[in-house]
């Protein structure tokens, strides 16, 4: 069992809880543009790892997206304001502008200012009149009618390299329309990263995909990661000023990746990607079909048998693998789809990607100590047993990547982790601690967890608290749930409450599912918002991750609770929640004496007969032929054109 400062904070409030799909591209009738510059080959300067990959990934991944881009790698200043020039020309008819930058940057007097591979500075002045000042940029997007966004991968360290500048950008304002994404917070450095991409272009090409996101949320995830990868050391931000939503990828929801991998394994039979799934998601609603598919074969469910590789697993594989990043996905879909219409492009993929056996050892103790909640798609998180299991070598490649990497709590952090899995308490505190002081969240809300059971420590309340406390000022979520829960007991006063909400608010902000979920019931029951509000919640943490949501957005639609009653909406939401969930779902609605609205399983039936998976009578009822049409709508089954209106 792990110990007390593992269990996961807030994993739910016990208010009345009732008990994948293709790629469809967004919508061409918009004309999107963008210009891609990575700077990475500096000639006075030090070099970039990574700038020129995120430029390439990003301007790959918009094309796919529709945009029509302009890419720019290694430029000169006057080939950097030669390609600005053209954008702005270009952008004077477009609906949607966006310029993505990668590479060094410095501010002085709150002006921004992009560096050029040329750059070659003596002094402060001689470093802005070698520089682009970001304006320049600003202003050509200013002839954009329609939405216009800044992504700024370009807050390096410069220290020692600029004479007399700042690290990091200054926060600009915008006129009506902009959403300028800054890498880090103002003044801050941001991570080149350890892999392929920059620690917050990595986390953006994992979400820029997602279908039904709008741009918002997509900033919500991609801050979610970035603050897990770093320990809260990195915390991108945005300043917007638009007036409509926007979606890269305005398709119809997906599930989330868990349940996107399960598919495409048991699709495929592929075992490297059952194990796979094992180790991105230990304890994922799936693992226990996995395990047994492992240790049974195709005999472990015998609604599998008629369900094999097709052109629509192909794309549904291709879809995982672009989002998640990671090599053995694009390995099975080349050794199941050689000839597929994506070969080509996985081929060049595994080209660029480093085997696994190049990684040093701060990925790796990266990969054997990474926390469950901070897990994310390329770092999934381990459990506290399973590091107990291979705490050695966690503890070698840890100790190893905190000497190689000084000042940096993150490892510190991971290194306690795996001293205290392996039993040494006395070791792992004081790193915590340390950990703690140099601001790593994840260490604040372990440390706090210790000290408020006594679990290696002394115990101290009060001091747990000031921990929750400063880590959910800092932006942990899991702090800011530990601080909320006391503070919406019934028996506490209004203003408790109010802060409670308050606090919950913003763990939902960033990025918590669970968060986002019981604000959902909050909503539904009328003690916060509207009941109206909560289906929009319950989508939203359906796309985060929490399966649960999807039952409760279907609940609302098909009582009409708070909205527009739907059977045919409701039943969408319920086919996401079985394909999601750890099965409770597809009991639920197969059960005698079930209460669902004969309406809702109606338009579920016509769903599954639209797929070829079910092919009796709709006549609303749960019998044995909609049982097995659920079962291999779960377990491989899943189809995107079920889930169209």
């Amino acid at each position: 069992m792990p110990s007390a400062f593992e269990r996961v904070a807030g994993i739910l409030i016990v208010w009345a809880v009732l008990a994948i799909t293709l790629f469809a591209g967004p919508a061409r009738a918009e004309q999107r543009i963008a210009l891609i510059i990575g700077n990475a080959a500096y000639s006075a300067i030090p070099s970039l790892d990574n700038s020129a990959n995120d430029a390439n990934d990003m301007a790959l991944t918009l094309t796919e997206l529709g945009f029509r881009v302009t890419l720019g790698i290694d430029r000169s200043r006057e080939e950097m304001l030669d390609l600005i020039a053209g954008f702005g020309a270009e952008a004077r008819t477009a609906d949607v502008a966006l310029f993505y930058y990668a590479g060094h940057a410095f501010q002085v007097s709150d002006s921004n200012y992009l560096i050029p591979t040329d750059f070659n500075p003596v002094n402060l002045e001689q470093a802005a009149a070698d520089s682009i000042m970001l304006d320049v940029a600003l202003n050509a997007l200013a002839e954009a009618p329609g939405l216009k966004i800044v992504m700024l991968d370009a807050c390096r360290d410069n220290r020692n390299q600029i004479p007399g500048v700042r690290d990091g950008l200054a926060r600009v304002g915008s006129a009506a329309d902009f959403l300028i994404v800054y890498a880090t917070q103002p003044g801050a450095v941001a991570s080149d990263g350890k892999g392929r991409n920059g620690t917050f272009t990595g986390a953006l090409l994992h979400h820029i995909r997602t279908p039904s996101q709008d741009i918002s949320e997509m900033m919500i995830a991609v801050r979610k990661e970035v603050i897990a990868q770093s320990g809260g050391l990195q915390i991108p931000w945005e300043s917007s000023s638009l007036t409509r939503r926007f979606f890269f990828d305005d398709g119809p929801p997906t599930a989330n990746s868990d349940t996107m991998l399960y598919q495409a394994a048991v699709r495929s039979w592929d075992k490297s990607l059952m194990n796979l799934y094992l180790q991105r998601y230990p304890e994922g609603v799936h693992a226990g079909d996995i395990l047994a598919m492992l240790t049974e074969g195709k005999t472990a469910n015998t609604q599998l048998r008629s369900i094999g590789p097709d052109e629509e697993s192909g794309e549904q594989l291709w879809q995982l693998a672009q989002r998640n990043r990671l090599r053995p996905l694009f390995e099975s879909y080349l050794n199941t789809y050689a000839s597929g219409p994506h070969a080509d492009e996985a081929r060049r993929i595994l080209a660029e990607m480093p085997p696994d056996a190049d990684q040093d050892p701060a990925r790796r103790c990266e990969l054997q100590a990474n926390h469950p909640r901070d897990g994310t798609e390329t770092t999934p998180g381990v459990p506290f047993e399973l590091l107990a299991r291979n705490s050695v070598a966690a503890i070698r490649d840890c100790e190893e990547a905190v000497r190689l990497n000084p000042g940096q709590a993150r490892y510190l952090a991971l290194l306690a982790r795996a001293y205290a899995a392996s039993g040494l308490r006395d070791k792992a505190v004081p790193l915590f601690e340390q950990a703690a002081d140099q601001g790593d969240l994840r260490a604040m809300v372990s440390l706090a967890l210790i000290v408020e059971t006594g679990d290696g420590a002394e115990k101290d309340p009060a001091k747990a608290q000031a921990l929750f406390e400063k880590a959910a000022a800092a932006g942990s979520p899991d702090a800011a749930i530990n601080v909320a829960i006391p503070l919406l007991d019934e028996n506490r006063s209004a203003a408790d409450h109010k802060r409670g909400i308050a606090l919950m608010q913003q763990a939902s902000q960033s990025g918590a599912a669970i968060a986002t979920f019981n604000l959902g019931l909050l909503a539904r029951d009328g003690k916060f918002g509207t009941p109206a509000d909560a289906r929009a919640l319950f989508e939203r943490a359906a796309r985060e991750g929490e399966p649960r949501a999807y039952r409760e957005a279907a609940y609302l639609l098909a009582e009409g609770h708070g909205v527009a009653k739907s059977g045919l909406e409701a039943s969408k939401y319920l086919l996401l929640g079985v394909a999601s969930d750890d099965g409770s779902l597809l009991q639920e609605l197969t059960a005698p004496g079930q209460s669902w609205p004969k309406d809702t399983l109606v338009e579920m039936q016509r769903r599954l007969g639209r797929v070829g998976l079910y092919s009796k009578g709709f006549d609303g009822l749960p019998g044995p032929a909609l049982k097995q049409a659920l079962e291999k709508w779960r377990n491989g089954g899943f189809n995107a054109s079920a889930l169209g209106s």
